[in-house]
């Protein structure tokens, strides 16, 4: 098994409990680890033997676009939708960070990490 990762994807959307969070938005980065078997690609050096890291970030953009109270929920989004994209893949992991979360506290991040 071999492994992708797609890291820093920085994203503007509007998640959250609170009805400050729905108007305003905020700001997210969003990392994935997509494990696959890549053997082909070391041959072929042909784009359809990989995972396009293209296809990946949009999975991510659109799912981020997709207003949801808990980032829970989003990151399972997109596990779902990247592990059904292409039977190859056989594991997924997605980390959504919520940056400066309003929390009453200094806190730089909170953060979700799913995998499956």
């Amino acid at each position: 098994m071999h492994t992708i990762e797609v890291s820093g994807i920085k994203v503007y959307a509007y998640h959250g409990c609170l009805a400050e969070e729905e108007r305003i938005g905020g700001n997210y980065i969003v990392d994935l680890r997509v494990h696959a078997d890549l053997t082909d690609s070391f041959t072929s050096d042909k784009l359809h033997d990989t995972i396009d890291y293209v296809f990946l970030n949009r999975i991510v953009e659109e799912e981020m676009a997709v207003r949801s109270k808990l980032i829970e929920q989003v990151a399972h989004r997109i596990l779902k939708r990247i592990k059904e994209s292409d039977r190859r893949i056989e594991r997924v992991s997605v980390k959504v960070r919520k940056l400066t979360p309003p929390i009453n506290g200094d806190v730089e991040e909170v953060a979700v990490l799913i995998e499956s």
